[in-house]
């Protein structure tokens, strides 16, 4: 799973989206992988993948709040789907971790 750092202009659809993937990101669109993409005001992603026969894209829109999107100088960073969900639920995944598991101590 990757994430296109920094804001994305929303109006992209499929063929503008996969045209920043391959052109400027210079990876595989038809891996499989989710592309996920941040507009300004960091109130909606999309994401664009490849599923078997054609393109999909999907939006998120938060009514309050923004998201905790990644600045950074490169333009694309790969992430997990664990940090993608993170993400999408708000949080930041610079500051976010794994959810502890406990176990008996005998």
């Amino acid at each position: 799973m990757y994430l296109a750092l920094g804001a994305t202009d929303m109006r992209k659809s499929i063929n503008g989206l996969s045209l920043l993937v391959e052109e400027q990101f210079e990876l595989d669109l038809f891996t499989g992988n989710l592309f996920a993409f941040c507009n300004r005001r960091r109130d909606m992603v999309k994401i664009l993948y490849w599923d078997t026969n054609g393109f999909c894209i999907w939006l998120k829109r938060l009514e309050q709040d923004q998201f905790r999107w990644p600045q950074s100088e490169q333009e694309v960073m790969e992430i997990s789907p664990t940090a993608l969900n993170w993400l999408l639920h708000g949080l930041d995944v610079r500051q976010a971790h794994r959810r502890l598991s406990y176990g008996s101590v005998a």
